[in-house]
């Protein structure tokens, strides 16, 4: 069988499964490599040290798998239309009933067991997001979409409400052309609004002052104080650059059902947090990204949201909070009713 027959047999059975785009990129150094070492160099990974530990695993795909020779891409939408702007907010792709990983995974088996019915002494491997590859760069050689000033990778037709998943395996397929051209423009709409000032440049995020990072990667520690106020409403990740994006109008309104936004906090609701015990906590997200923050960090995210809306019906739970095990707790609750007072 021709190795372009493969390649579009894949992206055909790719669509059916509801991927909103498949791609396919050569296993080479990708030269984001290049700006990852930059990137670490300056600090800006924050305390996210497993990207040090695995720094030379992200050169090529080989790191992840020896003998890759081609990276299939696949982008699927999670925007369902739907708009909250009022409350706590979590960000878009955490709100809807499962782990992106899990959906994906199941698809993208699918999808390599094509290559395995084909050639049954191939190997391949799936990654989404927990191996050390570099996924946008992936994305943008095959031909899915650039890199935005906000370093999200952007679609022409689907913008960047979208996941994405990739398949090495150690079979020559045939390539897409790479997106060389960028269509930000002179558009710095995505700059302008992080309220923390995370972008120090085009192109470049300092995870040190970004929301996503302070509320989900960050849960060992307390969040800065001068930058608890500018968390606003976000109380697991954020949107912003996102949807200001004017790309993003060219999203879809439809996903799949795991996708489609469910978990969504009330103020009340953002409250009764504050009283989970860690028992309480791992059952209520048990198979939702919002397990990844932690008890002690979505409860201090919690705090902060609750002090940022001025809810000052919170008082009693941010007291008990006050008495937490976690001193991070502890010291955010007395933040949160110091804010109240004010």
């Amino acid at each position: 069988m021709q190795m372009s027959t493969i390649s579009e047999r894949l992206k055909s059975l790719g669509q059916e499964l509801g991927f909103a785009q498949i791609g396919i990129a050569p296993a080479v150094t990708p030269t984001g490599f290049h700006r990852l070492l930059d990137w670490v160099s300056r600090g800006q990974n924050a305390d996210m040290q497993w990207v040090d530990r695995r720094l030379e695993a992200y050169r090529h795909p080989d790191g992840v798998m020896s003998g890759t020779r081609s990276v299939i891409m696949a982008a699927m939408n999670y925007h369902d239309g739907e708009h909250t702007t009022e409350g706590p907010r979590i960000a878009r792709y955490a709100s809807g009933t499962a782990d992106y990983h899990d959906v994906l995974k199941l698809l993208l088996k699918r999808l390599a067991a094509l290559l395995r019915a084909e050639f049954p002494q191939s190997r391949s491997r799936i990654v989404i997001d927990t191996a050390p590859l570099l996924e946008r760069d992936f994305g943008r050689l095959a031909g899915l979409g650039w890199f935005g000033k906000n370093t999200m990778l952007i679609s022409r037709s689907i913008g960047s409400w979208f996941f994405l998943g990739a398949i090495l395996t150690d079979i020559e397929l045939t390539y897409d052309q790479p997106l060389e051209q960028t269509f930000c423009g002179s558009c710095t709409r995505c700059l302008d609004a992080c309220p923390t000032k995370a972008f120090p440049e085009p192109g470049v995020l300092d995870a040190r002052r970004c929301i996503s990072y302070l509320t989900i990667e960050h849960r060992h520690a307390g969040i800065p104080e001068e930058f608890r106020s500018d968390l606003g409403p976000w109380l697991f990740g954020c949107d912003i650059c996102q949807d200001v994006c004017p790309w993003n109008r060219f999203a879809p309104a439809d996903t799949v059902p795991e996708f489609q936004q469910k978990l969504n906090f009330s103020t009340s609701e953002c409250r009764s947090l504050l009283r989970l015990t860690e028992e309480e906590f791992r059952d209520r997200f048990a198979g939702s990204p919002l397990l990844r923050s932690g008890r002690t960090g979505l409860l201090r995210n919690a705090a902060i949201v609750l002090a940022n809306l001025r809810d000052c019906d919170s008082r009693p739970e941010l007291e008990v909070l006050l008495q937490d095990g976690e001193q991070i707790l502890r010291e955010t609750a007395a933040w949160a009713i110091q804010q109240l007072d004010v």
